[in-house]
């Protein structure tokens, strides 16, 4: 049983890292470009997979609430406060 779960955890884990690596924007990913990173993850399986995680990601997610194309983040004036719906907007109850 233990010869067969920890080639998969290992795979698992391999593919997981492989993955986030790719879908990182370029900007945000830290100390080696994607490709570099990619190919640690891939030639070095047990420890590859771990640099990436512990020193490759980005520390903090990224606010992506804007639309799609607009770089995300909130409008001034917004920070902390909970998204509220069209009911709850008066400009928007104000143009029915």
């Amino acid at each position: 049983m233990v010869r067969v779960l920890v080639p998969l955890v290992l795979l698992a884990l391999t593919v997981y890292t492989l993955v986030d690596c790719i879908q990182t924007d370029d900007a945000e990913q830290q100390h080696l470009p994607k490709i570099l990173w990619m190919l640690v993850i891939l030639l070095f399986p047990p420890v590859g997979p771990i640099a990436w995680l512990i020193a490759g990601r980005p520390n903090a997610p990224i606010n992506r609430t804007g639309p799609p194309g607009t770089g995300g983040g909130q409008a001034p004036g917004t920070r902390g406060q909970a998204p509220r719906g069209p009911d709850d907007d008066p400009d928007f109850l104000r143009r029915l």
